[in-house]
């Protein structure tokens, strides 16, 4: 039988304090550099409304690549699902984030999905608003929304080093401004991407964050929550997401800042921090902590033996 989840989140920290020195924090965004490697934290949003924190749950991160998830489902829900596909494909790639060859290499130039960095500064590009501010504000709007916390918002330090140190990201946007994907200023929309890597949040807000595609109370559309999920079970640990499924198999985004928000519809929404890295990009602690949580509490989606059989 499953453990208390209070207890099953102690001992995922534990592990994942066992983990974190495997990896090593992101230092090609130089104000990533000063995060502490040790620090690992939990939140779990569970069905009956209970919201269980432990470990460094208290310390804010960057959302980094989990924002992506959050501006596809505002992007699907403003400019529609046509328009989203028109620009971003829909399949996996086991190139890294921020590789650039295949942009190069496809007859369309169209980003494979988009969870890739091309693939998001594609989707950012179709976020709607009157200037870079405007944009923001929609976007700070609908993830204040998700978290039940007004006071979330950018650390223009974070925004501001990935500015000044973007180069490869750049030259994405500016290739896919020369092949037709992009159509709003470069630099802008460029920005608008920086600002949503840079939201800053705690695992507790995350996981409130999950919790609305855990348990969907109607707010986000019922196709663009499964778009949603689907990308995050495809291709939220850029390539590292075949191994993540068969060994944890819930749908998850993760991003560099050290983040990971996982879901496992009906059962849990669940956050990890941990700002220590694996060579993919991935936190070393959430990864651990995730594996631990799904085989103890039957949260994986391919397990058939975890899903209830209709009478």
């Amino acid at each position: 039988m499953p453990q208390p989840w209070e207890t099953d989140l102690a001992y995922a920290v534990r592990l994942g304090q066992v983990a974190a020195p495997e990896g090593s924090v992101a230092t090609y965004i130089p104000e990533l550099a000063h995060a502490n490697p040790a620090h690992v934290g939990i939140a779990a949003a569970l069905p009956d409304g209970r919201l269980l924190t432990d470990g460094d749950a208290h310390v804010p991160f960057t959302l980094q690549s989990v924002s992506k998830v959050l501006t596809l489902m505002l992007a699907l829900m403003e400019a529609g699902e046509d328009a989203v596909f028109a620009r971003v494909g829909r399949e996996p790639t086991g190139d890294a984030f921020n590789s650039i060859i295949r942009l190069e290499t496809l007859p369309d130039h169209k980003p494979l999905n988009p969870f890739i960095n091309a693939g998001a500064i594609a989707i950012a590009d179709l976020i709607p608003g009157r200037d870079l501010d405007d944009r923001t504000a929609r976007l700070l709007r609908f993830v204040r929304r998700l978290a039940g916390n007004e006071q979330i918002g950018v650390n223009r330090r974070v925004a501001h080093s990935e500015w000044s140190t973007g180069h490869r990201n750049r030259a994405l946007a500016y290739f896919m401004k020369d092949a037709g994907i992009l159509k709003r200023g470069v630099e802008e929309s460029l920005r608008l991407y920086f600002n949503q890597c840079s939201i800053e949040v705690t695992v507790a807000d995350l996981a409130r964050i999950a919790a609305n595609l855990a348990y969907p109370d109607g707010q986000i559309p019922r196709s663009v929550l499964r778009t949603a999920l689907a990308f995050m079970t495809t291709c939220g640990l850029y390539d590292g997401s075949g191994e993540f499924a068969i060994r944890v198999g819930m749908a998850a985004k993760s991003g560099v800042g050290g983040g990971i928000m996982a879901v496992s519809p009906g059962r849990a929404a669940i956050a990890t921090f941990g700002p220590a890295l694996d060579r993919r990009g991935n936190s070393s602690a959430g990864l651990r902590m995730l594996e631990y949580l799904s085989a103890g509490q039957n949260l994986s989606l391919f397990d058939p033996y975890a899903i209830p059989v209709p009478v």
